[in-house]
């Protein structure tokens, strides 16, 4: 395989962008991503599993692709160890699993370029109908919020819970954005901060986006760029990811929205899902019913593992005292 088996018309608004890719035994998804592109556009890829499925050997293929090892880190802080090593202006982080073209990556810049409040523009997820993914956005969690969409009633009023699920075109004004696909100039990104290292996996969105409001910046979300996602599920089991991810909005609540705030709104998120998963087990979706128990597990306990280490508690002690990263990566 060689440089002449891929497309090589990079737009204009990449030429100073640099894509930022973090893996977790995603090597066919990472593939099929680096196909559809350019073969000069710029790429980072941070390996989070240790090579486990050959995915270094990507490096020496994609002339523009850089290799860089996570060491099993989680995802802020791979995402923030393959950005802070960027020389590009721009930066794109994408999940392997979305499908984002040449021209989509190429708007967000374009789009952030054009928008001097704005921090971040970020791509609209959605299924393979081409249905807008809850959770492409939404609003600060608060008791209110968190109730609003434990018991349902998000479907009756969807700008009261605190997951976005816009209609494509829409305008809308959100706190966070999706990771997904987003676009940050990377000089704008470590003023910020970078990602929220608290966080194993999951809720450094929701941290960045509570970052760039305090700086008085705006997220967007553009509903106008439509990006499929969930093309498949990375390397990791999906109870695993299901708990981290309660165990991330429990270590979110309880360290910006501590006391008994904190504990009432992990304890209704909880309440719900067990709810969900009562009513799942009586309709026979066993597994359904096992993904919302781990979710309210993870959400009680703050604890998730990955590999049989606890890693979502561990990572939030780690870094109740390290300092945020904000310096070029040597």
């Amino acid at each position: 395989m060689s440089s002449e088996d891929f497309p090589s018309s990079l737009p204009a608004d990449l030429a100073d962008a640099e894509v930022v890719l973090v893996s977790y035994r995603s090597r066919e998804h990472v593939e099929t991503l680096l196909n559809s592109w350019p073969v000069d556009l710029r790429a980072v890829l941070v390996d989070n599993s240790n090579n486990s499925d050959g995915i270094r050997e990507l490096e020496g293929l994609w002339p523009m692709l850089r290799y860089v090892d996570g060491h099993g880190q989680g995802f802020a802080r791979s995402a923030n160890l393959g950005a802070l090593s960027s020389q590009a202006r721009y930066l794109l982080f994408v999940n392997p699993d979305s499908r984002p073209t040449t021209a989509h990556l190429a708007e967000l810049i374009a789009g952030l370029r054009d928008d001097p409040g704005a921090a971040v523009h970020a791509a609209l997820p959605v299924d393979h109908l081409g249905h807008p993914e809850a959770g492409s956005g939404g609003w600060e969690p608060t008791l209110r919020r968190v109730l609003v969409y434990s018991t349902g009633l998000h479907k009756l009023a969807p700008r009261s819970g605190f997951f976005a699920q816009p209609a494509v075109g829409e305008e809308l004004e959100v706190d966070w954005v999706c990771g997904a696909v987003l676009s940050v100039e990377k000089d704008q990104f470590v003023a910020l901060g970078g990602f929220d290292e608290t966080f194993y996996v999951y809720a450094e969105d929701l941290s960045f986006g509570r970052r760039v409001r305090r700086a008085g910046m705006r997220s967007i979300l553009r509903t106008d760029v439509l990006v499929p996602h969930g093309a498949g599920s990375s390397g990791a089991p999906s109870l695993e990811m299901l708990r981290l991810r309660g165990a991330s909005f429990g270590g979110y609540v309880t360290r910006y929205h501590p006391g008994a705030q904190a504990w009432a709104m992990r304890g209704v998120f909880a309440g719900g899902a067990l709810a969900r998963a009562a009513v799942q087990r009586l309709r026979g979706n066993r597994v359904g019913a096992k993904t919302n128990v781990a979710l309210a597990v993870g959400t009680l306990t703050r604890r998730a593992y990955v590999g049989g280490a606890e890693v979502a508690l561990a990572r939030f002690a780690e870094t109740a005292t390290t300092p945020r990263p904000t310096r070029q990566a040597s």
